[in-house]
């Protein structure tokens, strides 16, 4: 059985180690978020005071932690999620002073143009940010230098060079894996715009290994945890990490 204890890991992720695992699985959604936020954190500059769009963010947990752990102003909008239940947990967690719940549809951003200091998505960006007029729509609110990141599922190698999805991934995510790109798809996708400096594409450090971790967690711990989940480890345990993993790409606007 996976102990809660066993979510706590300071010596892969200090930060993220000093939430509460029980508080994090209640707000569950896919992946681990802060393992994922943290991790992609280390490529970006965020400064107490900046103003930052977390985009597609859930439940609110991602939310919760960079105001926290970086002192910033966040906008938590995603699709959804009600604004009231995403203010709840912000209220719960004591940073509602610092985070604003918005709801909004990824194309139709309700912003002013360059009103934002740092986007950040996590384990959202695959469900709208691939086509080619994405990153120009999203850098319109960036400011100059502003910098952008994203945590998003990935492949080690592109499908389209596969040929198809490997069927033990088809099986569980069916289409939805096309979107899963390489990271180096992603630096080639956003460059070619020339409007934004890619500053860090890599794929996550045993990323199919915490998403195990963090699925068996699940399992175990929430209501029809099994139901859910048995997918998902099945997948990633046939998977091994020969395919699965997780992108993380950062960049700041020219």
């Amino acid at each position: 059985m996976t102990a809660l204890n066993d979510l706590v890991r300071p010596d892969r992720y200090p930060r993220s180690s000093r939430y509460d695992p029980a508080w994090l699985v209640g707000l569950d959604m896919g992946p681990n978020p802060l393992w994922l936020l943290e991790d992609l954190a280390r490529d970006l500059d965020l400064r107490p005071g900046m103003r930052v769009l977390d985009l597609g963010s859930g439940k609110g947990a991602t939310s919760v932690f960079l105001a926290r752990e970086y002192g910033v102003d966040v906008i938590a909008a995603d699709w959804w999620i009600p604004e009231r239940d995403a203010a709840a947990v912000f209220v719960e967690a004591g940073v509602d002073d610092r985070v604003t719940a918005v709801r909004a549809e990824a194309h139709v951003l309700p912003f002013e143009a360059e009103s934002f200091d740092a986007i950040v998505s996590i384990d959202a960006f695959e469900y709208f940010g691939t086509a080619d007029s994405y990153l120009p729509y999203l850098a319109h609110f960036l400011r100059p230098g502003g910098q952008l990141g994203v945590a998003t599922p990935a492949m080690t190698r592109e499908v389209r060079d596969l040929g198809a999805i490997p069927p033990h991934i088809k099986h569980v995510v069916g289409w939805e894996a096309i979107a899963w790109h390489t990271a180096e798809w992603w630096r080639f996708q956003w460059e070619i715009t020339e409007l934004v400096d890619v500053t860090s594409a890599r794929l996550q450090d045993g990323a199919w290994r915490d998403w195990l971790l963090w699925a068996r967690a699940c399992a175990e711990h929430q209501p029809d945890g099994e139901k859910a989940n048995r997918p998902v480890i099945e997948m990633l345990v046939e998977d091994g990490g020969e395919y699965l993993s997780f992108a993380l790409v950062t960049a700041r606007k020219r």
